[in-house]
């Protein structure tokens, strides 16, 4: 242990003496959260508990080396540290336990997510930056274990840009790249794959990232034996150690409870990390679980004795304690003092957050009951209302649910009725679900001026002198505007860099613009889109390249569960506009021309999903995205890049507006609805269609998260009253949600004259080769015949038969 001469380290014994005891103070108000949160999910006040305890003594260090500027991309046992930098009190901690939905009480996530998760806020409610250099920055957390690990590698690699890259405007963003990532995992979640790719990705990019495994040698109930090779997460890792030839990680060892070696160790962590650019791993062993893994069970039903034993002498804020009474810095009379008053202002402030939680839900009760109580009085029915008013009114602490619940059987009671106090408990009912519905469903895309959505659309420039090009050339032509144009703007992924993507369409960029900003990477999607988010959430614009849209399966949990809930889950707080570049659709066999978009548009809403149909339309989408604030999925199409396109002439502002279908040929008979490489296939269909006499109209979809916004589909429907859609997912994939939009959102039944009809792809991957592609996805003869056997159902006289 260090000796107390070291600790001090020039500053006064009071100084020293105090600022001890104010770590302590946190500790042991941390570790009363958790003790009296576990009784509040036991009595049913919370819903689920995770928490801190047992953690708290090296969160205490991690705090101190802790910067205004620094970010944290965090576990969910971050408590003690939350506490320790200021950005949680007591109140909001249990306020975050009850799910208030006020972000002022609960800034966390406004009741969004169960307790133990954090943030701090990085726009105000107009979207715009606030100034991260001037304050401690958390990105929001989140429960999928080891999924912090992805960003917390773009946080990091954020500060080397910003260092690197002096073009950039980073006013209010980082101070010369002088901000360290600080990650924070529990020992057995080391174990999952995402924590190894980025480990081995931030040696690889030597960026400041600290790393803090907190080990208690348990994942729930499962021990470390069963978790890590050797037991011992540090000691399988030793490869990563750099040395005088090999850069690598400097990794650090400290045990939970030592507080002054703590406290070494991490300001030794943030040196290197923040002055070399170096990644550090600092395995804290020796920690502890007081309370088990969660409320959900007790550990004395997997711990022997022995080591319950040993957790309780090696408690951390115990071992703290026993050693601030040996150095002399306190007497256990005065901790004790301390201990007994820190117990009653947490017991103090729990029992406010709980009254002020409950006290609007009160409110509504009251409303209610008194709406319900005349209802009964004037309704045939009143009995029945009655019963339902007297089960509210017993209830002595209601959740919303209760009270609406209750409020809705009643109205059942008064169908057909008109008397004035029908309508008021009507009008209550609906003016509370409008009110109360965005507490719990608004933000899931941008909902300030820079909305994607509310950039107007520009469109492509021509003359008689625009020359056709390969669709590569408009591509990699737009990336040169955007670049030169953006300086905050890079692009990285596999095979990006040296040789221009697979495809060309980035080809000479990275000569031009550095190997910074057009940067390879190693084989490591998940990662990949982990550096996006990390630095969109820092302020850059980052476009992530996914080599191909069958590869977004190994990031899709990346995606689905950070990216796409990011300004949900914050109420619109956090921002990460990334842009992921994928091509994907028809090319040869089974790994490179699937269609996942019916998973993708299920499993990743808060995205925008984006399938332009050539390669014009795809950097209009670009030029559009890099003006609003949401993250998006661009799908290129693969078979485009080597298709002629006329070159516009205003490359870099043309912009294709999100949301918006594009009829691409009138007809009156059928109302054809496709996107992305199918669409050829319905254009050279629909034009063979014409000499049987069978007019279609085409629709390019364009955008399908969101999906036709001036609902510009019915309207052809209403005209033709007939709809099919046609797309090369598998069935019931993407053509079920399109499907479900132009009944159910559009309402286009109605003007239905028949059942509306899907062409998809066969149920199983595409197999290998041309043949393969023809009998596994539609071709122009599928299309020619379901269409032609729509009108012969129609008119058999006219349309015969085919065969």
């Amino acid at each position: 242990m260090q000796s107390l001469t070291d600790l001090k380290d020039n500053i006064s014994f009071d100084d020293f003496k105090a600022e001890v005891l104010n770590d302590y103070k946190i500790a042991v108000q941390s570790r009363e959260c958790s003790l009296l949160g576990r009784r509040e999910v036991l009595t049913g006040k919370a819903k689920f508990g995770i928490f801190g305890d047992g953690k708290e003594v090296p969160q205490l260090a991690m705090a101190k080396a802790f910067k205004k500027g620094d970010w944290r991309s965090g576990y969910y046992r971050d408590q003690t540290f939350m506490m320790a930098i200021g950005e949680l009190t007591v109140e909001q901690f249990f306020a975050g336990l009850y799910a208030n939905t006020n972000l002022e009480l609960e800034p966390m996530s406004a009741g969004r997510q169960m307790g133990g998760h954090f943030v701090t806020h990085s726009i105000d409610e107009n979207g715009n930056w606030k100034d991260l250099t001037k304050q401690y920055n958390s990105s929001a957390d989140i429960s999928p274990t080891a999924g912090q690990m992805p960003r917390l590698l773009g946080l990091a690699q954020a500060s080397k840009v910003f260092k690197e890259l002096k073009d950039i405007n980073a006013k209010r963003l980082s101070v010369n790249g002088n901000e360290v990532a600080w990650g924070t995992i529990g020992n057995a979640s080391t174990s999952e794959g995402l924590f190894f790719e980025t480990i081995n990705a931030a040696g690889v990019l030597q960026v400041p990232m600290v790393t803090s495994i907190w080990d208690d040698e348990y994942g729930i109930s499962v021990h470390a034996k069963y978790q890590t090779t050797k037991e011992n997460i540090s000691e399988i890792l030793k490869g990563f150690q750099r040395d005088k030839t090999h850069k690598g990680f400097e990794i650090l060892r400290v045990k939970g409870w030592d507080y002054a070696n703590l406290i070494e160790t991490y300001q030794e962590a943030s040196i290197i990390a923040r002055e070399e650019h170096v990644p550090v791993l600092i395995h804290v062993t020796e920690l502890t679980q007081p309370q088990g893994h969660s409320t959900s069970g007790s550990h004395e039903r997997y711990k022997s004795g022995e080591r319950l034993q040993w957790e309780s002498a090696n408690d951390c804020n115990k071992k703290m304690r026993e050693w601030i009474i040996e150095s002399g810095i306190a007497t256990n009379e005065t901790l004790t003092d301390i201990e007994r008053t820190i117990k009653r202002e947490v017991k103090q402030s729990k029992t406010k957050a709980w009254n002020t939680f409950l006290a609007p839900i009160k409110k509504e009760q009251k409303e209610i009951i008194d709406l319900l109580e005349k209802l009964a009085k004037t309704n045939t029915n009143g009995v029945f209302i009655s019963k339902l008013k007297d089960t509210l009114a017993a209830i002595n602490e209601p959740t919303r649910k209760d009270i609406l619940s209750n409020a809705r059987k009643a109205i059942r009671y008064t169908i057909g009725e008109t008397s004035e106090e029908s309508t008021k408990l009507k009008k209550w009912i609906n003016k509370n679900i409008k009110e109360q519905q965005p507490e719990f469903s608004s933000h899931l895309f941008c909902e300030t001026d820079r909305s994607a959505l509310n950039v107007s659309e520009v469109k492509p420039i021509f003359d008689d002198a625009s020359e056709l090009v390969d669709g590569r050339i408009i591509i990699r032509d737009n990336f040169d505007t955007i670049f030169n144009k953006y300086p905050e703007t890079l692009i990285f992924g596999e095979d990006t860099g040296n040789i221009g993507d697979v495809n060309q369409g980035l080809e000479g960029l990275q000569a031009k613009y550095g190997e910074l900003r057009v940067a390879d990477t190693g084989i490591r999607e998940a990662t990949i889109i982990g550096q996006g988010i990390g630095m969109a959430l820092r302020g850059l614009r980052p476009i992530a390249e996914i080599q191909y849209l069958d590869y977004v399966l190994y990031a899709l949990h990346v995606i689905s569960d950070d990216l796409a809930t990011l300004h949900y889950r914050t109420k619109g707080r956090q921002k990460a506009p990334l842009i992921i570049r994928t091509r994907g659709h028809r090319l040869e066999g089974i790994w490179h021309s699937g269609s996942q978009m019916g998973g993708l548009l299920n499993l990743i809403r808060g995205v925008l999903v984006l399938v332009p149909r050539n390669m014009t339309k795809a950097a209009g989408f670009y030029n559009t995205l890099l003006e609003g604030d949401d993250p998006a999925l661009v799908v290129e199409c693969l078979n485009g890049y080597r298709l002629k396109e006329r070159r516009p002439n205003n490359m870099g502002n043309f912009k294709t507006p999100i949301g918006v279908v594009e009829t691409l040929k009138e007809g009156t008979d059928i109302t054809l609805v496709s996107y992305g490489s199918t669409l050829r296939l319905v254009e050279q269909a629909v034009k063979e269609l014409l000499s049987v006499g069978i007019d279609a109209e085409v629709i390019d979809i364009q955008s399908l998260i969101p999906f036709d916004i001036h609902h510009d589909i019915v309207k052809s429907i209403a005209k033709t009253n007939r709809v099919m859609v046609i797309d090369e997912d598998v069935p019931g994939g993407a053509s079920a949600y399109i499907l479900d939009k132009i009944l159910n959102t559009q309402n286009a039944f109605q003007y239905l004259d028949g059942s509306p009809k899907t062409l998809s792809a066969k149920p199983h991957r595409p197999a290998y080769g041309n043949d393969g592609d023809y009998f596994s996805k539609p071709s122009v003869e599928d299309i020619f015949e379901a269409v032609y056997e729509v009108m012969h159902e129609l008119s058999p006289s006219n349309f015969p038969k085919l065969r």
